[in-house]
């Protein structure tokens, strides 16, 4: 746990009294005790049952409060609201994210700002352990992995294929023509390292990897409402099928094959560049990309440079993490993990440079 632990008790008692002014119409409102998901480093969500009388009934409803960073944050700026917004711009689509019921933006009231959404039923691909090792993905016959994967590509692309200007998500900033779909990528990444460098160990890799990355910059051909986090741990599943999409805290409008690299990237992250052995039944890299040109309509023609991009994202992620386990004194899996992670190691394969741990 990398937030510091707050007083669930507290947080359960002011819960139900903000509730109770949002939900006027019910009586005798009451919350269950509030648990924790087992992953989420960036936030701290909160799992909980509502229980009252409505229209002479009982009700019960499963639902999820999610709040702003505490102290400890993985990014520079944590906009819960533009998370909140964009959920509730894609509720009329085909896209199944959580409903959002409410945003609370003081965080005079319960510490932090804060949002309620609809808990969906089903099960998530583990993220820890991951999913390579554990759980219903790891558990599942090759066939059945192969649904669970194409389940996930078809959203991705459905996710690709809005109108993102008719559903009113100008809000995560519309880019401009050109290279500045890649450039405002590429700026903020760069923030973001300063950011996780600054008064901690150098990151000679991640920053040959920037500047490789604006050396080789590109013009998109389109531009579209990017989900940021394109992974199988952020996918609810009912009988292998996808009917939520979670974590909506690094949108972006911008080539939409920089997702496709974090969602091929992410499995081989937490898979192979873990050590696991691949399991059967998930598709390969190629057949992935074919099926996803298939899906959109639209030639995939950067994938080696999105694939970079996904390594130095989760690179400076990792690093930001390393940083703030070192510092709570939470063992690492090598002493220097800020600067040798699967990420570094995969940049350094990609880009022919000296491996990391090297003199």
């Amino acid at each position: 746990m990398l937030q510091p632990e707050r007083d669930l008790g507290a947080i359960q008692d002011g819960l139900a009294a903000w509730l109770r002014t949002r939900m006027p119409e019910t009586r005798d409102l009451t919350i269950s005790e509030l648990t924790r998901p087992k992953a989420g480093f960036s936030n701290d969500t909160l799992l909980f049952e509502v229980s009252c009388l409505a229209g002479g009934r009982r009700c019960v409803e499963r639902l999820v409060a999610r709040f702003a960073p505490a102290e400890f944050r993985v990014f520079p700026e944590y906009d819960l609201a533009a998370q909140a917004k964009v959920m509730q711009c894609l509720a009329p689509t085909g896209v199944p994210v959580p409903r959002v019921r409410w945003l609370e933006e003081d965080a005079r009231v319960l510490g932090q700002a804060f949002y309620i959404m609809d808990a969906i039923a089903g099960e998530l691909p583990s993220e820890v352990p991951p999913y390579h090792s554990t759980g219903f993905c790891f558990e599942a016959t090759p066939a059945r992995r192969a649904r669970i994967w194409w389940s996930g590509l078809e959203t991705l692309a459905r996710i690709h294929k809005l109108d993102w200007r008719a559903l009113g998500l100008e809000l995560l900033g519309a880019p401009g023509p050109g290279t500045d779909p890649i450039d405002r990528q590429l700026a903020y990444w760069a923030r973001y390292l300063e950011w996780t460098v600054r008064g901690r160990a150098p990151q000679p890799i991640l920053a040959h990897a920037l500047a490789w990355l604006r050396e080789h910059r590109y013009a998109p051909r389109h531009v579209a409402l990017c989900w940021g986090d394109a992974r199988l741990p952020n996918l609810i599943y009912r009988n292998d099928e996808v009917v939520g999409v979670l974590d909506w805290e690094m949108a972006f409008l911008g080539d939409p094959e920089a997702d496709l690299g974090w969602w091929l990237f992410m499995h081989w992250a937490t898979g192979e560049g873990y050590g696991f052995p691949p399991l059967e039944g998930f598709p390969g890299r190629e057949e992935t990309i074919r099926r996803y040109e298939a899906l959109t309509g639209r030639p995939v023609e950067h994938a080696f440079y999105n694939e970079v991009l996904a390594a130095l994202r989760f690179g400076a992620i990792m690093a930001r993490i390393a940083g703030r386990m070192a510092d709570l004194g939470i063992p690492a899996p090598m002493p220097d993990f800020e600067t040798n992670t699967q990420c570094h190691q995969r940049l350094a394969a990609l880009l022919e440079l000296p491996p990391p741990g090297r003199s």
